[in-house]
C-alpha cells in the first residue's frame, strides 16, 4: 500500500514561504492523482491543491490560487506544495493523500493519508 510521508512544515512569519514535500516509498504513487488538504484546530479538513497521476493537470482551492503551487516529480515519487505570501489564517496541519479520481476534491476520494506536517503562520 502506497503510505504518504509530508515533510517541510514549520513556523514562519506573514508573508513568507514554504515548500512541503509529500513521498510515498512505492512507485505505484505515480499512478495516484494526490492532494494536499489542511485542517486547523478545531475546523473540517479543507481541500487545497490537487494534481493528476501525470502532473498534467492541477486544481486548486479559489483561496490558495496565484500563490500556491502543486507539482510533482514521479521519478522521485513526490509531490511538493509550495506556498508563498502565507496568511496566519493558513495555520493548519497540512497533509497529502493519493487516490483513483482525476480532479477529486473530496477527501472522501482519496484512499490513502499521511500523518501531516504543521504549518504555523505568525503575525
Amino acid at each position: 500500500q502506497v503510505q504518504p510521508v509530508e515533510s517541510g512544515g514549520g513556523s514562519v512569519q506573514a508573508g513568507a514561504s514554504l515548500k512541503l514535500s509529500c513521498t510515498a516509498s512505492k512507485r505505484t504513487f505515480s499512478t495516484y492523482t494526490v492532494g494536499w488538504f489542511r485542517q486547523a484546530p478545531g475546523k473540517e479538513r479543507h481541500f487545497v491543491a490537487g494534481i493528476s497521476h501525470d502532473g498534467a493537470s492541477v486544481w486548486y482551492s479559489d483561496s490558495v490560487k496565484g500563490r500556491f503551487t502543486i507539482s510533482r516529480d514521479n521519478a522521485e515519487n513526490t509531490v511538493y506544495l509550495q506556498m508563498n505570501r502565507l496568511k496566519p489564517e493558513e495555520t493548519a496541519v497540512y497533509s497529502c493523500a493519493a487516490g483513483p479520481i482525476f480532479g477529486a476534491v473530496q477527501p472522501e476520494h482519496f484512499k490513502v493519508w499521511g500523518r501531516g506536517t504543521q504549518v504555523t503562520v505568525s503575525s
